[in-house]
């Protein structure tokens, strides 16, 4: 799924910016990524604390979150590095997503992460 995302993205503005369209998408890949694992997290933290669990502090969590996204940008850069994007950009040339609801989607993530972290404080 998301790496059609990531194809979307970077067949769109591959038109209007050249090169650059290539750290566009790696760079809305993580952002939305990033934004789900941030919901993710949330949610389990909002769920054990309604829950009366204490399963890990605020510091605990944002600094798990940071070694997490550390992972991810590190993979995302490995994975859509060369060969894997061609092979990504052959098998999904004629399928494209709206791109307004592309860049909705990272947005909407945060709004409903940034929710969720305010039923835990």
């Amino acid at each position: 799924m998301l790496d059609t995302y990531y194809i979307s993205i970077f067949n769109h503005y591959k038109k209007s910016l050249g090169k650059k369209s290539l750290k566009l998408a790696l760079l809305y890949i993580n952002f939305l990524e990033l934004s789900i694992v941030l919901v993710l997290g949330a949610f389990f933290m909002a769920f054990a604390n309604q829950m009366k669990m204490l399963v890990m502090s605020t510091t605990k969590f944002w600094v798990l979150y940071l070694l997490v996204a550390l992972f991810i940008i590190f993979k995302n850069w490995m994975r859509y590095n060369g060969k894997k994007r061609n092979i990504l950009n052959a098998k999904l040339k004629g399928k494209t997503t709206s791109i307004y609801l592309l860049w909705v989607l990272p947005f909407g993530c945060l709004m409903i992460g940034y929710i969720l972290l305010q039923v835990v404080q």
